[in-house]
């Protein structure tokens, strides 16, 4: 794939142009114009502008997230590195927490994670080429390409939910699919969902995880790259989250609503060198945690300062309205801070006790099942901020009513807070609104449940593969005679 001409990190206003493009989104019946002007979408294009212009503010910003490209001499980001050292893993992660703290751990999908995936699929080249000569190259061609040109990456894995009880044998609508093989490229019908962050992405990774394959139907397993303003590649939005015309500010949901779409792939046509597997479900199944071993780690250190925020929003709360001397919140917001601390031990763990992969590279030690743990906790943080802060999440003034000099008399006086004002009071409240009781709050409570996968089924897989031979042993040695 061309790298030529490629100039390495985005500044945001040439990641703002890059999205005009000639891609199909539609929302609301219409299709959009410029993603970039859109008036229910451009603030997020901004937040994420900002994010890359960042980058070059200070020394530290551009030390932190940004290493030259021996190839070609760019500045590109650490999310597309291949670590082969321990130093190489902590600049690696130390980008990661860069854009995490940056985000405050709003934005699931980041540049940074799925940057990782691109580095993961590298990473598994070598297996990808047993499947057909040269997928395995297209893999590592397809990692230097996005990480020379700075691609924004969206990844779309679940199949259309018309009817999971059945097989795309049955009715080849449930999955996308290959209608026609060529020499040069193949044929895509179909539809795929949900890619967030798709109208904000230069491009999309789909790579089925062999579920749908493992009940026989190998010709619907395929992984590739394809740009998002692929001819008959239509985007499907659904309803943005930020920005309600009631006059309440959302800054979490104006800034950070990424966007969830559904892809409808109407016949379009895949270049072969973008192809990275065809229909092979057990390596698409081993494959899956094999391109994830560094985006995992991502997503972990995005959760934790998730958490961190939710936490000093709670704290911030419960003082604003004086029951943070209760003994019952005290607990509550410890227990927040015991889950913070948890998570930051985790990842750390998971780093400091990193393994080689086969392809050469060094990445953490498994942490699957602090993803599901995760999912779970993310439910449990919701409930204590809704706890915490009761009906005021419910009753807070817009700015209008705090500029009125009718109301504003009023609203210093009833809807102060134990030593804050009015004003301060309703931006704090409505920031737990966003997190706790919103549209986009419930978004991402939804978003943490599922993205790792489903936790039961995710759970099961750990059981199966988790090593307790060791222990195990004892036990049957313990209970091999009587016990005394």
């Amino acid at each position: 794939m061309d790298i030529s001409g490629a100039t390495g990190a985005l500044t945001g206003e040439q990641y703002k142009k890059s999205l005009d493009d000639g891609r199909e989104v539609w929302l609301d019946g219409k299709r959009i114009e410029n993603v970039a002007e859109h008036p229910a979408l451009k603030p997020t294009v901004d937040e994420f502008a900002r994010l890359l212009d960042l980058r070059f503010a200070t020394p530290e910003g551009r030390a932190a997230t940004l290493f030259k490209s021996a190839e070609t001499g760019n500045e590109v980001s650490y999310a597309f590195s291949l670590p082969k050292t321990p130093e190489e893993l902590r600049a690696k992660f130390a980008a990661s927490e860069w854009w995490m703290r940056e985000s405050l751990g709003q934005l699931g999908r980041s540049p940074d994670f799925m940057s990782n995936v691109a580095a993961g699929l590298a990473d598994y080249a070598d297996e990808l080429e047993q499947n057909r000569e040269g997928f395995g190259e297209n893999a590592r061609n397809y990692r230097r390409f996005a990480m020379e040109h700075d691609l924004v990456l969206t990844h779309a894995l679940g199949d259309p939910q018309i009817d999971r009880s059945a097989s795309p044998l049955d009715d080849p609508d449930l999955a996308l699919r290959v209608v026609e093989e060529r020499e040069d490229g193949v044929i895509l019908r179909g539809a795929k969902q949900l890619a967030t962050l798709a109208p904000f992405s230069h491009e999309v990774l789909v790579y089925l995880n062999g579920v749908t394959a493992a009940r026989g139907a190998e010709d619907f397993v395929i992984w590739f790259a394809l740009p998002m303003n692929a001819p008959g590649l239509k985007i499907l939005l659904r309803e943005p989250l930020g920005a309600p015309e009631s006059g309440h500010s959302h800054a979490l949901g104006n800034r950070y609503d990424e966007q969830d779409a559904m892809l409808f792939f109407d016949d379009v046509f895949l270049p072969r060198e973008r192809i990275f597997l065809l229909g092979d479900s057990l390596r698409a199944l081993k494959g899956l945690g094999r391109i994830n071993v560094w985006s995992l780690q991502s997503t972990h250190i995005r959760f934790l300062a998730r958490m961190k925020f939710f936490a000093s929003v709670a704290k911030k709360l419960a003082h604003s309205i004086g029951v943070d001397t209760f003994r019952g919140i005290q607990e509550q917001l410890g227990e927040l801070l015991s889950y913070v601390q948890t998570l930051e031990l985790a990842i750390k763990g998971a780093e400091a006790d990193a393994v080689l992969t086969p392809g050469g590279h060094l990445a953490p030690n498994n942490t699957n099942g602090v993803g599901f743990w995760s999912a779970d906790i993310s439910a449990r943080m919701v409930q204590i901020l809704r706890q915490v802060a009761a009906s005021g999440l419910i009753m807070q003034p817009t700015e209008a009513d705090l500029a009125s000099p009718e109301l504003r008399p009023f609203l210093d006086r009833y809807m102060r807070g134990h030593d804050i004002g009015a004003a301060e009071k309703a931006r704090l409240f409505r920031l737990g609104w966003e997190l706790a009781g919103s549209s986009f709050g419930m978004r991402q409570e939804l978003y943490e449940y599922l993205h790792r996968g489903d936790p039961g089924a995710g759970r099961t897989r750990l059981l199966r593969f988790y090593d307790t031979s060791a222990t195990d042993a004892r036990v049957d040695e313990l209970i091999s005679k009587p016990l005394v």
